[in-house]
């Protein structure tokens, strides 16, 4: 094994278990004074690994890297990881695609781990990146080891925890737009080798992108608090506990900039006219109770009980027609007791030995969980209604929905050392999901004073799943591997809404998506660790897949199983160091995901869009980047970092009939700045030459245009 190479700002990581001690260090050779690249012990398949010796398709991005590329939101890390994109309709749930699987409901496809938990669904997941200690990128389908909702591949974020060393940060971040960042963070012990404490925190705000030209006000401020708390226990040697607590409160006023049609779109950019605003209030916290046993002789342990909730409402009703038309308003501020998510969970897990030398290492357990969801939501349609399609004027609806949701499951993975060459992977889990929906539905038409109450209606579906894999590992030297994989992969059925009209009937079932994936990969290491250079093709085919449809004027997304999607493609991710201090990184996806067969009905008639692209998928992500630290004193204690970074994204559609369209398009980052062993100055700027761009579109031609230029210095300190 060598020796592990951490630049300045890197993690020291020191595995308990698998707990995670970390602290800001400097090491005694710097960026400038050294060629190789270094390799990360990451915990992607839930035991400790060093990232190139596991095969699969992982990208692992270190907390100097999450600075480099100056990530603050999940979103950014679109073609930073081949084949990934992400974005959002303004509201800042992430919809996230790896190799043409796409999140489009509130069930994603891809799943999102932050310190070890798993955030449930859109509702409950912080995209907020602050005082992270690396990103784990799994590509493909990773049933077996992570469950449900993880069919295009995992987002793992670990955050920096507090080790026997205080040490803290504080950072400024003023830019254009009237952006505004102040992140601080602190850790140390309370008692050494006993206990400890961590926290950090994240205030961002910035003004609207877009102009309202309704009343020529800015739409789309943003304001948020991020908070992340630890407090670590060593009870006895081989036992830890640790108590993690994080939230998000976010504020934005006009939470949907978003104008209809193309045309209007790139012709105002950024200008928009709607007629109603309202202040989205978004509250979300994750709480973690983690209790681990190390054992170097039987099996490591670890218990991780989970609770989340968030609640997200509008404090006045917002435009549902994303126009000045008395058309569609919604109104969801019902108290405290309504459109609050709630989710449990807990997972038990044991693993052989992290210090284990025996050529048979496995990992298993088990996971529950239980959701709650009240929803109650009114859509009033105004006197311009008939106008956009609704069948009258004047009238409204109040849906009021119960869901709860809960399952459980089992796994286990197993891998073998045949010989020093060659291993075999094989894991299997199994899913059991149930789900239970009331609806109840009240319709006021035009001029009377009452409610007319519809029948409550009831509906109860599950879901049960078994999730395979088989891989094999062949080393054609220490630093050469190949590798080949098969994953099934599974996305949860559920029951969906037909309409809001109460004439319709209220529920419709819909099945379980699955996915059979293959990979062939090839990790490297070349030139003295000077090259890193992995290669990976893949191939899946989804059946049932989940489309889901927003119906207008319902405001109401209905899901259902209808056609089957082909993806196919190929992943290249190379860093090198050619001299000291000089950076290159290059990730490059080329991803073809075409519906083989999709019969879409919708407002009553069906159409045949076999062949037609998935949506949310540029065709090619890259991002090329190139770093040269110069040093500025003797001793090296000051460097000059000069950064660029070309992103280029190929054709893309935002509905499944293909008519929205995005051309290919590139964009342009730099970074310059001056740091030292406790302070850093830099001058930063994305998208220098503010391009215009398609980061989100609902199906029926609402658009979002993705940021312009962005600009802005950060001031930094830590000890």
């Amino acid at each position: 094994m060598k020796l592990l190479k951490f630049s300045i700002s890197s993690g020291l990581v020191i595995m308990f278990g698998t707990v995670s001690f970390s602290q800001e260090v400097r090491t005694s050779a710097s960026i400038n004074d050294t060629v190789q690249l270094e390799d990360v012990v990451v915990t992607a398949q839930k035991r400790e690994e060093l990232s190139q010796k596991i095969p699969v398709s992982l990208s692992v991005i270190s907390a100097r890297k999450v600075q480099d590329l100056r990530l603050w939101n999940s979103n950014e890390l679109t073609a930073v990881v081949p084949g990934l994109f992400a974005n959002n309709s303004g509201d800042e749930r992430n919809v996230i695609s790896i190799r043409g699987i796409t999140t489009t409901s509130y069930d994603p496809a891809v799943a999102v781990y932050v310190d070890g938990v798993n955030q449930f669904s859109l509702d409950t997941y912080i995209p907020q990146l602050a005082d992270v200690e690396r990103i784990e990128v799994l590509r493909g389908p990773q049933g077996t080891l992570y469950g449900r909702n993880a069919m295009g591949g995992v987002i793992n974020i670990i955050t920096k925890q507090p080790g026997n060393t205080p040490n803290g940060f504080a950072e400024l971040s003023i830019g254009n737009n009237g952006l505004q960042r102040y992140a601080a963070g602190i850790r140390t012990p309370i008692i050494k080798d006993k206990l400890y404490f961590g926290a950090s925190g994240v205030y961002n705000k910035r003004d609207g992108y877009y102009t309202n030209t309704f009343n020529n006000t800015s739409f789309d401020r943003q304001s948020a608090l991020t908070g992340n708390y630890f407090l670590k226990y060593i009870p006895i040697e081989n036992w830890g506990l640790t108590l993690n607590l994080k939230h998000q409160n976010n504020r934005n006023n006009g939470a949907f900039p978003m104008v209809n049609g193309l045309e209007e779109a790139f012709g105002n950019p950024y200008k928009l006219n709607q007629n109603a605003v309202g202040k989205m209030i978004d509250n979300t916290l994750n709480a973690s109770l983690t209790v681990n046993h190390s054992s170097p002789r039987y099996f490591d342990f670890i218990s991780q009980t989970a609770w989340q909730s968030n609640q997200r409402v509008y404090d006045s009703p917002i435009d549902g027609d994303f126009s000045p038309l008395d058309a569609v308003t919604i109104i969801n501020d019902y108290g405290n007791k309504w459109n609050k998510v709630k989710v449990f969970t807990q997972e038990f897990r044991f693993s052989s030995p992290s210090k284990s030398f025996s050529p048979v290492k496995w990992v298993g357990g088990a996971y529950l969980f239980h959701q709650s969801n009240p929803v109650k939501q009114a859509t009033h349609f105004g006197k311009d209604a008939e106008m956009i399609g609704a069948p009258m004027a004047n009238f409204a609806t109040i849906n009021t929905t119960t869901a709860t949701n809960k399952g459980y499951a089992l796994f286990g993975q197993i891998s073998y050392d045949i010989n020093t060459r060659f291993s075999i992977i094989g894991g299997l889990r199994f899913d059991h999901e149930s789900k239970d929906l009331e609806v109840r539905g009240e319709f006021q038409p035009d001029g009377e004073e009452a409610m007319i109450t519809q029948p409550d209606t009831s509906a109860s579906a599950s879901f049960k799943a078994f999730s395979p894999k088989l891989g094999i590992q062949f080393s054609l030297a220490e630093d050469n591997i190949l590798f080949a994989n098969y994953s099934r992969g599974f996305r949860t059925g559920g029951l969906t809404q037909l309409s809001s009209d109460p004439s319709q009937p209220p529920l419709y079932p819909y099945k379980p998506e699955y996915s059979n994936s293959f990979e062939l990969g090839t990790k490297n290491m070349f030139f003295n660790d000077r090259l890193r250079l992995n290669l990976t093709a893949f191939y899946a085919k989804i059946t049932d897949a989940q489309v889901p449809t927003l119906v207008l004027p319902d405001a109401i997304t209905v899901t259902r199983n209808t056609g089957e999607l082909v993806s196919k493609g190929f992943e290249l991710e190379m860093n090198a160091r050619p001299t000291k201090g000089f950076e290159i990184d290059y990730s490059f996806g080329y991803t073809h995901a075409r519906y083989e067969s999709l019969k879409l009905s919708q407002y009553g008639n069906e159409t045949d869009l076999e062949g037609k692209r998935q949506v949310f998928t540029p065709d090619i992500t890259s991002m090329l980047a190139l770093q040269y630290g110069i040093p500025l004193t003797a001793n090296k204690e000051w460097q000059l970092t000069l950064r660029g970074e070309w992103i280029y994204l190929g054709q893309q559609y935002f509905d499944l009939a293909n008519q929205i369209r995005q051309s290919p398009y590139q964009k342009l980052n730099a970074r310059v700045g001056v740091s030292g062993k406790h302070l850093g100055l830099f001058l930063w700027a994305r998208n220098l030459t503010d391009r215009k761009f398609i980061a989100y579109a609902y199906d029926f031609g609402a658009i979002h245009l993705g940021e312009p230029e962005i600009y802005g210095v950060t001031v930094s300190a830590k000890f």
